[in-house]
């Protein structure tokens, strides 16, 4: 990818780290000045469902009022040039954006404070931004799925004593129709919400203690009323995340696992599918992604963080040593190759 479209991105994510967004407020919409018997008062129009809605503000001549007014002009403003700039990264420089319901579920979130609770995105709408963060093509990286997953360290969950709204809310801001799936094992909480085309959004924490633990629901202060489903093998994923932003109207500035660590993590589970609905498929796509992921490493001099990311895992027990060395072999040539340097460019000097 052309230097000068990582220089643009790299200001994208800038521009929408400084964003400030109120939550009455859509930036797509305008303010109006309405007068009513000699009068001027403000309004608020945005389009919805094809049809312009206008709510009352207040009145013009309140100066708090229409300080708010030019504030949002200004944020607009900074909206309009961040959406061409996303608009050239896509159509000029080619980099994969979302679907239409995926950009506006993790735009809803992001709003709803989500990363600033530092969950991170994981799978493959994180996969999507690897080509972005890297500045190469990746292969694969414009697949879509039906699905986002969101992860967040129960102890950071737990100890920042904040959270972000009802989940369900903040989804239906979205899509009406999703609904909550109610746990298996407690069916007081779920993880997984899902719409009526399908689409789930899930909510996944670490699993770093006992086996007895899997599979229950972990309560999650900070997700406002979510559960999380706990599994193995991803606190691994999720140390040292990375900011990275959503190519979506405006850009979307979020958290996602380094790419180092994403393309391990894909070489642990990949071996771990035996029992998962459709897991051939998944295990295979897992290696994939791994395998993409590992040669714009090496492509982009990233080499060493590789080795090294490779070097902690294995030390981690033999579980993952086992898990790796399966991973490892399931690599096409040329990816297993790429890890081979990596992991000696980064062994310990004798």
């Amino acid at each position: 990818m052309d230097h000068i479209y990582q220089t643009l991105l790299a200001d994208l994510l800038e521009r929408c780290l400084d964003a400030e967004f109120d939550d009455q407020y859509n930036e797509t919409g305008r303010f109006k000045k309405v007068t009513v018997k000699g009068r001027g008062y403000w309004y608020f129009a945005e389009t919805v469902a094809g049809k312009e809605v206008s709510k009352y503000v207040g009145p013009y001549d309140d100066p708090e009022i229409t300080n708010r007014v030019e504030k949002f002009n200004q944020i607009k403003d900074d909206f309009k040039a961040r959406r061409k700039l996303v608009s050239s990264l896509v159509n000029d420089a080619g980099l994969p954006r979302p679907d239409a319901l995926a950009g506006d579920l993790i735009e809803a979130f992001w709003k709803g404070g989500l990363f600033r609770l530092r969950a991170v995105i994981v799978g493959s709408a994180a996969f999507q931004c690897y080509a972005g963060y890297l500045g190469v093509n990746i292969i694969g990286s414009r697949e879509t799925t039906q699905d986002i997953d969101f992860a967040q360290f129960h102890a950071v969950s737990i100890s920042v004593d904040d959270s972000i709204s009802p989940v369900l809310e903040i989804l239906q801001s979205a899509d009406k129709t999703y609904r909550i799936i109610p746990d298996q094992m407690d069916g007081r909480v779920g993880t997984k919400f899902v719409n009526k085309s399908g689409f789930k959004v899930e909510f996944l924490t670490p699993n770093a203690s006992s086996d007895d633990y899997q599979g229950q629901p972990a309560k999650m202060p900070a997700l406002g009323g979510a559960a999380a489903q706990p599994l193995r093998y991803l606190d691994f994923l999720i140390a040292q995340p990375v900011r990275s932003v959503i190519l979506h109207k405006g850009g979307i500035p979020v958290l996602i696992p380094s790419p180092e660590r994403y393309a391990v993590h894909k070489l642990i589970v990949a071996t771990l599918r035996k029992n998962d609905d459709n897991g051939d498929l998944k295990s295979g796509k897992d290696v994939r992604q791994a395998s993409a992921l590992i040669s714009a490493l090496v492509e982009t001099r990233r080499g060493m963080d590789l080795g090294e990311v490779w070097n902690e895992a294995m030390l981690r027990g033999n579980h993952w040593k086992a898990a790796l060395k399966k991973g490892r072999l399931r690599l096409d040539d040329k990816a297993r190759q790429h890890l081979d340097e990596s992991i000696e460019l980064a062994a310990p000097s004798q």
